[in-house]
């Protein structure tokens, strides 16, 4: 919003002449008047400019770029992947070669092309730190984040991913595994070595933890995006650290502690509940987690009346409730039981007993209520025994059958 600077100047008054006439004196009130106004400076605005995001640019001179065949690595050459299949699998004195150039996160990122097309994938000689198109890119030219999600069978750049990882544990990966861990040799020791190791990868994503063999020089990096490791894998190949050595980054192997794998197996399980979440209403999450939202505390206020006007019932009458009409649910499923009202007629619920004779309030061997039981117990088995029907009688009670013997 823009701010306006007003000039708080004080104005002085005009000088009146007491000899002067009532009209003169206005017309020279309004005159100094006009003169004060029109010396008054313009009022200054101020008007925010808001910066758009800037295009990414060419990372090296496109002018520099040749097309030149790839180096004999294998027996045949394949023309549709343009590159030598048939010998090994990787080149080892290209592994030892360091990297043309290096991305810059901060100088490098801008829109390009694909920022229209939503799913696009990153550029992969971008992260390499070659790309010479800069906004012309048909790849996005930006670091991942946690809203880039990709087909497991892809990677952040859109390679087709394999089943099984190479024998070096490098290329693109495998899509049986999400692995997040990249694996980085040939680190020069120092005392400072974790510090370094952390400050340069950390540019590539948020890192989830960092383990540094420094005996070895080598070091394991997790990152909590699977796509920011795969954009490190590429972004990090045959760079140098500090002291200009030459990493050997690949994919790392499952870690055989068992307390790492309980670790990841419990990730996993977090990942697939907050997907569940998102996939469940959330009144039923919050039943389900045990917290009350403002629409259930609401409904509950309505149902622990119990038709009641102004009643509120206790939480354990209310949980205990609960459960009940569940357990008549079930029932009513299993055989169709009619549901028992909490709250009854009185007259309906007492039992019908007899007042008991004074002789039973007395210091006899029974009590009342237990000699009441006793008249209900006898009374309902007269009753019982005089229902019950009467055995026939005359003269072919005994006929049953057709033999000469009856």
């Amino acid at each position: 919003m823009a701010e306006v600077e007003t000039s708080t100047r004080p104005i002085s008054p005009p000088t009146i002449d007491a000899s002067a006439s009532p009209s003169q004196n206005l017309s020279q009130a309004l005159t100094t008047q006009n003169d004060d106004t029109s010396t008054e400076p313009p009022q200054k605005k101020i008007k925010l400019i808001r910066r758009k995001r800037r295009p990414a640019r060419p990372q090296v001179d496109p002018s520099t770029i040749t097309s030149e065949p790839p180096p004999q690595t294998g027996t045949i050459f394949n023309i549709w992947y343009n590159k030598w299949s048939g010998g090994d699998r990787e080149d080892a004195y290209l592994s030892k070669t360091a990297a043309k150039n290096r991305c810059n996160i901060s100088k490098d990122s801008g829109y390009t092309r694909a920022d229209k097309t939503p799913g696009s994938f990153f550029c992969l000689f971008f992260a390499r730190g070659i790309c010479p198109k800069g906004h012309e890119c048909q790849y996005l030219h930006r670091l991942p984040t946690l809203f880039d999600v990709y087909n497991p069978n892809v990677d952040c750049f859109g390679r087709d991913k394999f089943s099984d990882y190479r024998d070096d544990m490098g290329g693109v990966g495998s899509f049986m595994r999400q692995n997040r861990t990249l694996y980085c040799g040939r680190i020069h020791v120092t005392d400072d070595i974790e510090e370094i190791v952390a400050r340069h990868f950390a540019e590539w994503g948020q890192v989830d933890r960092i383990r540094v063999l420094t005996s070895r020089g080598v070091a394991f990096i997790t990152y909590t995006n699977e796509a920011n490791s795969q954009f490190a894998k590429e972004a990090m190949a045959n760079q140098a650290l500090d002291h200009n050595e030459i990493l050997n980054v690949r994919w790392a192997t499952v870690d055989p502690n068992p307390l790492a794998q309980k670790r990841e197996a419990a990730r996993i399980e977090e990942q697939a509940a907050e997907a569940v979440r998102k996939a469940l209403p959330a009144d039923f999450v919050a039943e389900l987690e045990g917290r009350e939202t403002p629409d259930m505390k609401r409904r509950r206020l309505l149902e622990s009346g119990f038709g009641l006007e102004g009643y509120e019932a206790p939480d354990e009458v209310w949980h205990a409730r609960s459960k009940e009409l569940e357990g008549i649910k079930m029932q009513e499923q299993i055989g169709g039981t009619q549901e028992k009202m909490m709250i009854e007629d009185a007259a309906a619920s007492e039992p019908l007993h007899e007042k008991p004779d004074a002789s039973e309030n007395g210091n006899g061997i029974f009590s009342g209520s237990t000699i009441a039981k006793l008249k209900e117990y006898t009374t309902n088995g007269r009753s019982s025994t005089a229902d019950a029907p009467k055995e026939p009688s005359g003269p072919l009670v005994g006929y049953g059958s057709e033999e000469d013997s009856d």
